[in-house]
């Protein structure tokens, strides 16, 4: 574990860690004061041996696809709630509240977890097609059209 002043990661210690290491494992101490455990701050996170061990023949098929829409998604929803913090939740449109809910979403039910939780690979991916729910199936650019046929389960709305 490596600590910086001001948990800059982007000095070169913690920079160049993740090229010894593989990866790094980002802990962010916002998400401790909501109380999510364990803290991890998803964004910044890398792993460069993750592509190899995941997907059709290791995991599930839909597994590459469901990572990568997990983090647009997130990655959108965290941007928003910047914007909020300048022109408040009112200016936000229908499609942007349903990002910044998804945020709120994937940090409860994804990244917390139990300290003695186990979830299976298939628990988490179910987990993942639940908060892809909340968002409109149109912004669901970055999985294949037969996995979201597969795999999503239609909101209320939708059907």
């Amino acid at each position: 574990m490596l600590t910086m002043p001001d948990d800059d990661i982007t000095h070169p210690i913690p920079d160049l860690t993740g090229y010894i290491t593989e990866g790094q494992i980002v802990l962010e101490r916002g998400l401790h004061k909501k109380a999510i455990y364990p803290p991890i701050a998803v964004l910044p996170c890398l792993s460069r041996l993750m592509d190899r061990g995941i997907g059709e023949g290791r995991t599930r098929e839909d597994h590459a696809d469901v990572s990568n829409q997990l983090y647009a998604a997130y990655a959108e929803g965290c941007d928003l709630r910047d914007l909020v913090s300048i022109v408040g939740e009112d200016a936000l449109s229908e499609r942007d509240r349903k990002f910044l809910r998804f945020a709120d979403e994937f940090e409860k039910q994804f990244v917390s977890q139990d300290k003695h939780e186990d979830r299976s690979i298939e628990q988490t991916l179910t987990i993942a097609w639940d908060l892809l729910s909340l968002i409109p199936t149109s912004e669901l650019k970055k999985i294949d059209e037969k996995h979201i046929k597969k795999y999503l389960k239609k909101t209320k709305e939708e059907k």
